[in-house]
């Protein structure tokens, strides 16, 4: 996959073109409400530019997963209107994403208007790739845009195989997105330090095996950080962790030493007997952890040597939190890291790239979102990307 052969929209003639734009509209609604419109916010000045360029544009998405065919409660209409909302101009939703009512709805556009149609998931074919819906889709357009990064790791019909039926190009927000993870794994400024935490080693494996040979240092934490204290003969008490990765924690640490990849592990932790708000709790060095106690954050002293790291450091991806950040008082030490990290990116000292649901969450929580360099929404195609994987929707924009 050769990324230099993607084809921005931004410079294509799209005036009276019908433009089908592949968006991630696939935000969170309670009660009939979008709860978190970040994703509709980012589509907004690619929208924009296309309807001030007098473009006739076509917003196609995903929502949910619906199990048998069209389901009212995972209905576009309500995300339609949002987008309306935050657009500041009209937005026609159709209730079809094929077929004659489809056609006639792309056909009546006037140049500058925009159409959201219905969940393309409301269509087995949608999933299945097939080239018949695919054709269908493309049927309403003249050409296509992905602006969808987030759905790109997906080989459907409206992000791989409609490619093959129009004129394809990137969208504004796909190109931001792979800019940025291309600015931290390809080209970054040196040293490069990743920090990845969450759950589980199990998940994560393929992401550490492919950093520790990108970046300069990387910073373990979260219950994955148990396994590796684990594989280091260390008790850790009632923590959670992963027995039966322990080998693979000592071949990955392996790994990074022959590719002189520093892998930094916490010092001390924030202990407890139960996992719950408010719960007892205390600081201890991690060769302390008490056999019925489990380890639930990093303490102060992990906090002041990962902040050491990154003061050296001129690039930081960051995947995950350092602990269970969602329970009290068990998210200090994510939230102090971040607030440094945040720190030194105002400053111009780093460039900071996070992604992945939780870290979000967690920048979030920190108040510190707004500050790093880059954020990405795009979940488990972010996640594919630091695996080093390629992602069907990215590679069929790159073909001849």
């Amino acid at each position: 996959m050769d990324l230099n052969k993607l084809k921005p929209v931004s410079g294509v003639d799209v005036a009276n073109k019908r433009v089908i734009v592949r968006a991630d509209l696939n935000v969170p609604i309670k009660d009939g409400h979008v709860t978190d419109a970040t994703r509709l916010t980012r589509l907004v000045p690619g929208l924009k530019d296309l309807s001030a360029r007098g473009a006739r544009v076509i917003v196609l998405s995903h929502f949910g997963r619906p199990k048998d065919g069209p389901d009212p409660e995972l209905s576009l209409r309500p995300v339609a209107a949002k987008l309306s909302e935050i657009l500041g101009q009209p937005i026609t939703f159709v209730p079809e994403c094929i077929g004659p009512e489809a056609k006639s709805a792309a056909d009546a556009l006037k140049p500058g208007e925009i159409a959201v149609f219905e969940n393309l998931r409301f269509h087995k074919g949608e999933t299945k790739n097939d080239p018949a819906f695919a054709k269908a889709l493309a049927a309403n357009g003249d050409l296509f845009v992905n602006d969808a990064f987030s759905a790109a790791h997906r080989a459907h019909a409206s992000t791989e195989g409609i490619t093959h039926c129009l004129p394809s190009y990137a969208g504004p927000l796909l190109l931001e997105e792979i800019t940025a993870l291309r600015t931290v794994l390809e080209h970054p400024k040196r040293p490069t330090a990743a920090l990845v935490g969450g759950a589980k080693v199990s998940t994560k494996i393929p992401i550490l095996k492919h950093l520790i040979a990108k970046v300069d240092k990387l910073i373990i934490g979260g219950g994955m950080a148990n396994t590796f204290l684990l594989s280091h003969g260390v008790n850790i008490g009632n923590s959670l962790a992963e027995p039966d990765l322990v080998q693979t924690a000592r071949e990955i640490m392996t790994e990074a030493k022959a590719k002189g990849c520093a892998v930094v592990l916490p010092e001390d932790a924030v202990i407890a007997r139960a996992f719950r708000s408010g719960e007892a709790h205390a600081t201890v060095p991690v060769l302390a952890v008490p056999g019925d106690s489990m380890i639930l954050d990093v303490g102060a002293k992990s906090v002041a040597h990962m902040s050491d790291v990154l003061k050296e450091c001129r690039t930081l991806l960051w995947n995950g939190p350092l602990g269970a950040f969602e329970v009290p008082p068990f998210g200090e030490g994510t939230f102090a890291l971040a607030r440094e990290a945040a720190r030194l990116t105002k400053a111009g000292e780093l460039v900071t790239v996070a992604g992945g649901g939780d870290t979000v969450a967690a920048l979030n929580a920190a108040g510190v979102a707004d500050d790093f360099t880059y954020i990405s929404t795009a979940g488990g195609a972010f996640l594919e990307w630091l695996e080093g994987r390629e992602l069907p929707g990215v590679a069929a924009l790159t073909r001849d």
